[in-house]
This record gives structure tokens, C-alpha cells and sequence, in this order.
């Protein structure tokens, strides 16, 4: 209708400033404030995974604002955080202390490369292909590995280079225990513990933030003689352009690749996982990890540490009632005003308080429920060898080495087959269980040879998948037995596999004529 156009044109005209309205008011309301929790969450954490990471204390907080700012506008999980990664602390270790801090940069920012290359590619559901026991050992190993370190650090001491030796020297380090920073690190320790009992207007309050203030109170207020963190020169200062190695290429290569692999799917896996905490729009995972390669490449090119979605940040995003990716970049925008403005605050941090938030951050890591489904599946051998492989080797051979037993197992439970005769009940059982194949020829030919002429028996089939080879050898026998004056009987059925079930039912239907008389 003629009339109607004009003010169909005029609705048309008004709807995006009211959706803009909207969206403004969603963000005010929402993501603003879950913004202020999530930087009050990013804070210690940040500046904890940095000095856990033998890296400038600084480098945390840079790495938080870019995973905020740079992965939080490109990302393709809008509720996702990203920042520091975790599983990072243990490899950045090594690289700082291989190559120097200049080169770990670079290795940033050529994992970030790649990265992006993967993301471009349109892989990254390649990732979800690993085991998620592995993943969980990784994690719970890594979690082992800082919970290791960083006691050391709380009972006033300093981390040692190896895991065996953390473990070896933690019973004199207990001996010697200084007692300030262990009261400090076990304050922290008990309020984090203590804080999932807190009503919950007050749980609104990030217990971590929480923990860090009262032990720096308490530092302050009591004479107590303590380490404190030491910034090096200002935010400005930090600002660091990645350096050349001295040689090794080789190694550097092996590092980037590393690096990209691990921050990938600590940050793929973490972005999967956030999907099961809200309703919203599921994660792009192809855009997600692109994203996070440009805010490696960013980080690595002024300073950062390696980046990577994290879940507890995440986690306090969503709680908080974050709806847009505002939320995200807000705060990384507050930790970098944090960063220029207040930057000295930090420095009245004891380092025994950050120990004892890491302390806790690397036993979460560790969770029952995932040890419960390892048991549950069959795969807590997987389990336990890949922890003890991350811990006293790296964190790549320990997930190599728990993807081969996991693929190994996979593969025996695949081919596993269980053929077995006896006699009972004037007739012969004989059971068949498992994948029967060619490869299971031998033994079933020899089970059913041992049976003697012209008796009854009754075939019990229970397998998941029943090859031609198998199937002939089964139909064979059954012909000339039944030659020799015998009965056959088969019972049971395929599990899975269409094709299966056809060779089960040309093994059944011929002998149903025989059954009715």
C-alpha cells in the first residue's frame, strides 16, 4: 500500500538507532560491571602467572590487556577471556631460561603466526580429535607442576629447575620454612578454600582479589620481614621488541611449533567448555583461533606473555552476566589503566601471597570428577602415565606420550577379540565377544576345529563388528559341521555396524527352517 511505505521507511530509519540504544544499555547494565569483576579476577592471576613464568612482572598484565582488547574484538567466543595462559607457565620457563626473554617474545609472535595460519586454514576442529583424558591429565599435570614450584616459593624459598628436584629438596624446604611468607601463602590459600561457603552477595566479590588484599593488609600492618614483587621500570619500559636468537634455530623452531599447538588447544578447549556455560551464540572456533593468533603476534611484538582463552576468567565473565564481547574488552581496558596509573601498587604484593593463589590455581587443576571419568572409561592407565610424563619430562612428550597409549588402547579395543568352547548341558557353548576380523582367524578356526563331530552346539555371538573373512569361515564351518550329523545354533546379534548385522542375519536365516522342524 502506497500509504505504507513512508512510515515502513521511517521504522526502518529509527531501528538502528534503538538498536544501538539497546545495545548501549546492555552494556552498561551488564557487560560494564561483569567487565570490573573479570580485571579484579585478571589481576593477581595475571601478575602471579608471570612470575611463575620466570617473565617480567609486567608481561602479565600487558598479555591480560591485549587478550582482553586485540582476542576479545577478533575471537570468535564472544564470552571467552583471554589472557595469560596457564598451561603456559611451565614451557615459558624453559624458553626464558634457553633463549632469554627477547627470544621468547619472538617465539610468541611467530606461535601467533601460526596460529593464525591454522585459523585461516579452517582446522581448528582438529583439535577436539585429542583424547579429553589427555587433556585433563595435561591440565591436572601442569596443575601439579606449579602447585610444585610455587610451594617453594610460599615456605620462602625459590623454585627449583626440575620437578624431581621440587620434589626432591620440598621435605629441607619444609625444615626451613620461613614463617612469614608461609602464613601469608596459607592466609591466601585459606580464603580462596573458604570463599565458596560465602553468601552470595559477598561471593560477588572475586575471592582472589579478596585473598591478595587481606595478605598484603596483613604484610603491611604486621612487621613482617617479607619478599615483595619488584617491577622493572615502568609499563613504558616493559614495552620490548622480540630479539634474534644466538643459533639453534632448530630449537626455536621446535619452540614456536610448541607453543602454537599448546596455546591452541588450551584456548579451543577452553572456548568448547564456555559454550556449556551459556545459551548465547557457540563459538566460531576457526575465527576464535585466528583471533588469539593476532593477540599472540600483538603481545609477543611489545612485551606479553603467550595468550590463551582462559576458563576462570571466562568462567566470572559469565557469572557476572557478561552479553556481549564488551565485557571482554572492557576489561582489558581497565587492566591496561591499571597498568599506566597504579602499576606501583603491585610492588606491596608479597610474593608468598601470589604463591599461595597459584598454589591453589595449580590444584584445581587437578579435578576429581575427571579422574572419576577415567576410571569410569577404562583410561586411568592414560591418566596417570601422562601426568607423571608432564611432570618429570615437558609438557609435549608428556602429551605425546599420553596420546600414543590413548591411541594404542583405542586400537586394542578395537581389534580385541574373545573366542571361547565349553562343554555343558549335553551341548557346546561357544562364545564369541569383541571385534572378530581375519585378524582373529587363527583362533576362532582353532576353537571351532577342537569341537567334536556330530554334536549339538549353540554359537553366541556378541561382537561389534563381524568382517567377510570372518563371516565365511563362520559359514563354512557351520556347512560342514552340519555334514558331519551336528547342530548349529547362533545366537546373539551385532552391536553396531549395518553391514554387520547383514552378515549376522545370512549366518541366522538358514538355519531357521531347521529349527522349526
Amino acid at each position: 500500500m502506497p500509504g505504507s511505505e513512508p512510515g515502513g521507511s521511517q521504522a526502518r530509519e529509527h531501528d538502528p538507532p534503538a538498536s544501538l540504544a539497546r545495545h548501549l544499555r546492555s552494556v552498561v547494565q551488564h557487560d560494564l560491571p561483569a567487565s570490573i569483576v573479570v580485571f579484579l579476577v585478571a589481576l593477581p592471576l595475571s601478575v602471579g602467572i608471570a612470575i611463575a613464568s620466570d617473565a617480567p612482572v609486567l608481561s602479565g598484565l600487558i598479555a591480560a590487556a591485549v587478550g582482553g582488547i586485540v582476542a576479545g574484538f577478533i575471537g570468535g567466543a564472544p564470552l571467552a577471556v583471554s589472557g595469560p595462559a596457564n598451561g603456559m607457565m611451565v614451557i615459558t620457563v624453559g624458553l626464558v631460561a634457553q633463549f632469554g626473554w627477547r627470544v621468547t617474545c619472538l617465539i610468541t609472535v611467530a606461535a601467533g603466526v601460526l596460529q593464525l595460519i591454522f585459523g585461516l586454514s579452517r582446522i581448528a576442529r582438529a583439535v577436539l580429535a585429542i583424547s579429553p583424558v589427555v587433556v585433563h591429565a595435561m591440565l591436572a599435570g601442569i596443575g601439579i607442576t606449579i602447585a610444585l614450584q610455587q610451594t617453594h616459593v610460599l615456605l620462602g624459598g625459590s623454585s627449583k629447575s626440575t620437578s624431581w628436584r621440587n620434589v626432591v629438596e620440598l621435605p629441607g624446604q619444609i625444615m626451613n620454612a620461613h614463617g612469614g611468607n608461609t602464613a601469608l601463602g596459607l592466609t591466601v590459600i585459606a580464603i580462596l578454600i573458604a570463599w565458596r561457603w560465602v553468601p552470595k552477595r559477598v561471593a560477588r566479590i572475586p575471592g582472589p582479589l579478596v585473598a591478595i588484599v587481606v595478605a598484603t593488609t596483613i604484610s603491611v600492618v604486621f612487621p613482617f620481614d617479607v619478599a615483595r614483587i619488584k617491577l622493572q621500570g615502568s609499563l613504558v619500559d616493559a614495552f620490548q621488541l622480540p630479539g634474534l636468537p644466538d643459533g639453534d634455530w632448530g630449537a626455536v623452531a621446535i619452540s614456536v611449533v610448541t607453543v602454537a599447538l599448546i596455546t591452541s588447544v588450551e584456548g579451543l578447549l577452553s572456548a568448547v567448555s564456555i559454550d556449556r556455560l551459556h545459551d548465547g551464540t557457540p563459538t566460531n572456533l576457526d575465527r576464535e583461533l585466528a583471533g588469539q593468533g593476532v593477540a599472540n603476534m600483538t603481545s609477543g611484538m611489545i612485551g606479553g606473555l603467550p595468550i590463551a582463552a582462559a576458563i576462570v576468567r571466562s568462567s566470572a565473565n559469565i557469572q557476572a552476566g557478561a552479553k556481549s564481547r564488551a565485557s571482554t574488552i572492557l576489561h582489558g581496558v581497565w587492566i591496561l589503566v591499571f597498568t599506566l596509573v597504579f602499576a606501583g601498587l603491585i610492588e606491596q604484593i608479597p610474593t608468598a601471597a601470589l604463591a599461595g593463589l597459584l598454589v591453589f590455581v595449580g590444584i584445581r587443576l587437578l579435578q576429581p570428577a575427571h579422574v572419576e571419568t577415567a576410571m569410569r572409561n577404562g583410561d586411568l592407565a592414560v591418566y596417570l602415565v601422562t601426568i607423571v610424563a608432564v611432570i618429570f619430562l615437558n609438557l609435549m612428550k608428556g602429551v605425546l606420550i599420553g596420546l600414543a597409549l590413548a591411541i594404542a588402547l583405542t586400537a586394542w579395543r578395537v581389534m580385541w577379540t574373545r573366542i571361547h568352547a565349553e562343554h555343558a548341558d549335553d551341548q557346546w557353548h561357544v562364545v564369541v565377544e569383541g571385534t572378530c576380523t581375519f585378524l582373529s582367524l587363527p583362533k576362532l578356526t582353532r576353537v571351532l576345529a577342537s569341537i567334536p563331530a556330530g554334536e549339538k552346539v549353540t554359537l553366541i555371538m556378541s561382537v561389534i563388528y563381524l568382517d567377510h573373512a570372518a563371516h565365511e569361515a563362520i559359514a563354512d564351518w557351520q556347512r560342514h559341521y552340519r555334514a558331519t550329523g551336528g547342530t548349529v545354533h547362533i545366537h546373539g546379534g551385532i552391536h553396531t555396524g549395518h553391514r554387520a548385522r547383514r552378515a549376522m542375519d545370512d549366518l541366522v536365516e538358514p538355519q531357521e527352517p531347521e529349527a522349526a522342524a
